[in-house]
């Protein structure tokens, strides 16, 4: 059956070098987003997410009210609003920052980095509350600070109980990165609308690309569940 699979691909006039080329600048321009935006946005969500677990509402709820708004709107409203919407601000074509988000790809990393960032936050925070009381306790009777009863006791423990809930981040972003072809940006899916527009073939070239993502998607199942098994390897009962 996968021989039969790879040979409807094989026999198909649409895959020919230059169209095969299309999709990887797709890729490659996909890769670059997701991991830009996952890297910027777990830059900026560890501050916020040590910030919203704080007992002081008037730190944390600064911090829950951005991820609210984030999370509870849809990742396209957002990057609608950005794209289209800073260039309706008054003096904004005039300054420097218009040689950067008249670039499509600017908005949308924006976007997606102001989406992650919330979501990321909130696992963090989350992962930060789940701290046993026992841990911070015991560091407290050795004397440790505030500083460094996070940096030795707290992150640690809750980066290593987030990472299961941050796998699935990871995977949601590169999946909802197929709403940048909707701003002029070649992903990998606007290769496919290309390629569909080129040779009326949607089945074609939206399954092929569904199969690229797929094999992402695997890659990311994997070096996470590889991630974990060796930041839990202490958790593993002995044989």
């Amino acid at each position: 059956m996968l021989e039969a699979f790879l040979a409807l691909f094989a026999d198909n006039d649409i895959f020919n070098p230059p169209t095969l080329l299309h999709y990887w600048d797709g890729l490659v321009t996909t890769v670059q987003l997701v991991f830009l935006a996952l890297l910027i946005g777990l830059i900026i969500a560890l501050p916020l997410g040590i910030m919203r677990a704080s007992d002081n509402p008037w730190i944390s709820r600064p911090i829950w009210l951005y991820t609210y708004a984030f999370r509870g709107t849809p990742l396209l409203v957002q990057l609608y609003l950005i794209y289209y919407g800073t260039a309706q601000i008054s003096g904004i074509q005039e300054s420097f920052l218009w040689e950067i988000l008249a670039d499509a790809f600017y908005p949308c990393l924006i976007a997606f980095v102001l989406n992650t960032a919330a979501y990321t936050t909130e696992i963090i925070r989350g992962a930060i509350k789940a701290t046993p009381r026992g841990e911070i306790e015991a560091a407290k009777a050795y004397g440790m600070s505030w500083f460094l009863r996070l940096r030795r006791i707290v992150l640690p423990s809750a980066m290593r109980r987030g990472l299961p809930a941050y796998s699935n981040e990871v995977i949601f972003m590169l999946h909802a990165s197929s709403i940048a072809s909707v701003v002029t940006i070649v992903d990998l899916t606007g290769a496919a609308r290309d390629i569909y527009a080129r040779y009326y073939a949607p089945f074609d070239a939206f399954i092929f690309v569904a199969c690229i993502y797929l094999c992402l998607t695997f890659v990311l199942i994997f070096t996470f569940r590889k991630l974990e098994n060796k930041l839990m390897a202490h958790l593993r009962p002995l044989s």
